[in-house]
């Protein structure tokens, strides 16, 4: 019996937690157990379900997603979190990485680049959209294991 991948979505747009959610529907590997729009709910939501994956944006309300990973590694340090924004500066991105957390997808690329961000996120390898690393110049140590 294959253990599925418990996972919870953090986006403030309700239609891109659906697109989201049908997107991992596809594949009968993964499990959508919480989603949530906000920072602290963020927070609440990884502490009750301890999810294997977490899909979180960065612009989020009351709580940036940023300041919410810092929480989240306290509250489920064993979840695996991946960056999807719209956000594409590369400070941001960096930070993101540096705070926590295991890849960053661009939503402009989450069609193409989603499932290989999870999949390499998952196998504790660092994944950020291609087109980010190409047009930032972002180092290839984000794509090896992490520490």
């Amino acid at each position: 019996m294959r253990t599925l991948i418990r996972t919870l979505v953090v986006d403030d747009y309700a239609p891109w937690r659906q697109f989201l959610r049908c997107k991992l529907r596809m594949h009968d590997e993964f499990e959508v157990v919480a989603e949530c729009g906000d920072g602290p709910e963020a927070i609440q939501k990884a502490k009750e379900f301890q999810p294997d994956l977490i899909l979180l944006d960065i612009g989020l309300p009351t709580l940036n997603g940023i300041e919410a990973v810092r929480h989240i590694r306290e509250v489920s340090p064993e979840s695996t979190i991946l960056f999807v924004s719209q956000n594409r500066y590369p400070e941001i991105v960096e930070e993101a990485l540096t705070m926590g957390a295991d890849g960053y997808v661009l939503k402009s690329d989450a069609a193409t680049d989603l499932l290989p961000a999870i999949k390499a996120a998952l196998e504790g390898k660092r994944f950020i959209s291609v087109s980010l690393a190409s047009h930032f110049g972002v180092a290839p140590q984000f794509l090896q294991k992490r520490a």
